[in-house]
């Protein structure tokens, strides 16, 4: 795989499936160099008699095969979500200003009717439960700012007052002056006369013909962000996730969120509803669940993925779990300790779907009202979005050889592959990995996967080391790993303690202690992957992560001098500095590293940067909020000071996810410079001798205490 055969992996949505189980529809996106931007449109499959049959409550037409076919024609086309009665659909469209917008579109096809007009643009839309209504989140901006007087620049708007511990976010930027509150829209028909321009008339100027056919109502105007958005089973209110930012005189974060009760009513034309009532508070912060994800049973029942922080700050492996809300009260359903769970959730009967990642794979599986645990769909795959209808389930996911695949499973037998679009990623060249699983120093299982070219080597060997900490790496095809292969590079990666998938102490075990079992459990992974397979060149290595696998890398080059090069990439690397630049900073550090200062400082990859020999590529994004780009150039400026060969490559307009979702050519740009230092570390004698004056193959844990 080369680095423009991103365009290649196209991935698939969330699909969104007809009651009756005879068609689907699912958006399909790719990265595309040539416009540079993610582009897609939605697709609608028509699925088989004995498909459509096990999902059917009433007959609905069915083709003999399951055949796709494209429905829109948009430059970026997402989120699709199919009316009650599987007539519409609604769906996110960019504007003329490229801020997506809710538009409808007749499921068999045609051409969509805009329905808002967000100035910041909207999130997805929810069918309320008669199809009458959508209802959406959207930024409403502070009046002054984001173009709400025209020709005010952003130099120009008046000074932000900020009293409070957060007051940005990755990827949006500056937030409690944009505020996500929750909107209602009639659901304007798609068979209805367009609106047609007025002409120009002699007896005088008429009035402006509107574009969008209906006038959204807002629900919300609290100082909070609103997420988690669904109708009530009656379809007279909307449920949604309030988490308020804090108040002047708070110290701390509070993690925990409230679930508040919005009702509809009749809607006047814009403003707040007149006469629906007030809103309702469920749940309060006091309550101490921080909600995810929620979904609401036909009898009303609320269905939420929450988690409890303790003291409403612990957000170390969060001890997510199904939550049943009913008259009661809270009612948890699952052992958050033994089972990992994430969203969406969707309604199944009386059961719900949802996932569960499990060694590098993330499975769907069916939870019933008193907590018994069903498989859906396993093995070696990663879901990521599925929807149903009577005994049929649809599923998109990512394997080892498709960025994208929709499958589908009716009771229990084994899934069908309705759609996959590797095909021409397979053609391009893919590298199957190894799984690998050893024992470690201290007897703590390791576990990964290592990735080599064709050929009987030996081949320098990368170690590539993840995010979060509470992430994974997983079977899906991973563009950095094939990249890095077709190279020549075999690679090394896996889930040392701390990452998500293991279970919730495995977590847990780095609360305290980064830079001591972590590092122990990348090193001895590579150790095992070079014992294990001969093609595998222990004397030339690099090392690279990015976010905490920055850190981590940048942890291990100063305590282990056995690697010729390093990249250090959007890496959390100075935690003193972190609390007061990064949008996470008032609780990640104190929550992973603690809050005395000896064991900060002893726990800093900043701080040890003067012990780095290892010549160091450090890579970052302009507007990267979530580990600022003060975070690289301080600790690039102090391996320069150090005496240390280190370069540094800053993407300006991207932030914290540009290996994931940033500007296709940006993407291409990376990959090429890290192709190329790669070549300049293990083809350059300077380099090369830079690591052979300190020690080699030394302990990258010593230096840290022992985890909690």
């Amino acid at each position: 795989m080369q680095p423009y055969d991103i365009e290649l992996m196209t991935s698939l949505s969330r699909p969104s499936l007809a009651s009756d189980g005879s068609f689907a529809i699912y958006a399909a996106s790719r990265p595309d160099c040539r416009a540079n931007r993610t582009v897609g449109q939605l697709w609608r499959i028509d699925l088989a008699p004995d498909l459509a049959a096990a999902g059917a409550t009433a007959a609905g037409p069915a083709t003999a095969e399951p055949v796709a076919r494209r429905l829109t024609r948009g430059i970026d086309d997402t989120a699709p979500q199919l009316s009650p009665d599987g007539t519409t659909i609604a769906f996110l469209r960019p504007d003329s200003r490229g801020r997506p917008q809710v538009h409808l579109v007749d499921a068999r096809g045609g051409e969509p009717l805009q329905v808002t007009d967000q100035l910041l643009g909207t999130g997805p839309a929810a069918w309320t439960p008669d199809g009458s209504r959508l209802v959406f989140t959207a930024r409403v901006a502070e009046p002054g700012r984001y173009g709400t007087v025209d020709g005010l620049e952003p130099g120009a708007e008046s000074p932000r007052r900020i009293t409070g511990l957060r007051w940005h976010a990755n990827g949006v930027g500056f937030s409690t002056d944009r505020l996500t509150q929750v909107f209602v829209v009639e659901a304007s028909s798609v068979g209805d006369q367009p609106l047609y321009a007025a002409a120009p008339h002699p007896g005088g100027p008429l009035a402006t013909t509107p574009s969008i056919p209906a006038q959204v109502t807002q629900l919300t105007s609290a100082f909070a962000e609103h997420t988690a958005i669904a109708p009530t089973a009656d379809g007279t209110a909307v449920l949604a996730v309030r988490e308020a930012y804090e108040g002047p005189g708070a110290a701390r974060r509070d993690l925990r969120t409230a679930l508040v009760r919005l009702p509809v009513g009749d809607l006047p034309v814009g403003g707040l509803p007149t006469d629906s009532g007030e809103e309702s508070v469920l749940l309060s912060p006091e309550d101490g669940l921080r909600i995810q994800d929620l979904t609401v049973l036909a009898d009303g029942t609320i269905a939420m993925l929450a988690s409890q922080p303790g003291a409403g700050r612990d957000s170390v492996a969060p001890d997510v779990a199904l939550w049943l809300l009913g008259a009661d009260g809270p009612r948890r359903l699952t052992d958050p300790e033994s089972l990992e769970l994430t969203g969406p959730i969707v309604t199944h009967g009386e059961s719900v779907l949802v996932a569960s990642p499990h060694r590098g794979r993330v499975h769907l599986l069916r939870i019933d009202r008193a907590g018994a645990v069903s498989r859906v769909l396993d093995g070696d795959l990663e879901v990521h979005g599925w929807d149903a209808a009577g005994d049929l389930v649809l599923a998109a996911a990512t394997t080892a050889d498709s960025a994208g695949v929709l499958l589908a499973r009716t009771g229990h037998g084994a899934p069908d592959t309705l759609v996959d679009t590797g095909a021409d990623l397979r053609d391009a060249g893919l590298v199957r990995p190894r799984e690998l699983e050893l024992e470690g120093r201290s007897g703590y299982p390791v576990h990964g996967w290592s990735a080599v070219p064709e050929g009987p080597g030996p081949f320098p060997t990368l170690l590539l080391i993840h995010g979060g900490p509470h992430a994974f790496y997983g079977v899906g095809v991973f563009d950095e790993v094939q990249t890095l292969v077709a190279a020549g590079y075999a690679v090394v990666y896996g889930n040392p303690r701390g990452s998500a998938g293991y279970g919730r102490a495995h977590g847990r075990a780095v609360r305290g202690g980064f830079g001591t079992v972590d590092a122990e459990d990348v090193i001895d992974l590579l150790e095992g992957a070079l014992a294990a397979d001969e093609r595998l060149d222990a004397q030339r290595l690099g090392i690279l992560g990015g976010s905490y696998g920055g850190y981590l890398t940048a942890w291990i080059i100063a305590h282990d001098h056995r690697f010729r090069g390093a990249i250090v990439e959007r890496g959390f690397l100075d935690p003193l500095s972190f609390q007061g630049t990064s949008d996470i900073g008032s609780y990640f550090g104190d929550e992973y590293l603690g809050t005395d200062p000896e064991a900060i400082a002893r726990q800093s990859a900043f701080g040890h940067a003067g012990s780095v020999r290892t010549p160091t590529l450090v890579i970052h994004s302009e507007e990267d909020h979530r580990c600022p780009l003060e975070q690289g150039t301080r600790y690039y400026t102090a391996l320069r000071r150090a005496g240390v060969e280190a370069e540094m490559l800053i993407f300006p307009g991207e932030d914290h996810e540009l290996t994931r979702s940033g500007r296709p050519r940006h993407r291409v740009e990376r990959f090429d410079a890290v192709l190329e230092w790669w070549e300049r570390v293990f083809g350059s004698a300077e380099f090369s001798s830079a690591t052979e004056e300190g020690p080699r193959g030394g302990d990258p844990t010593t230096s840290g205490p022992s985890p909690s």
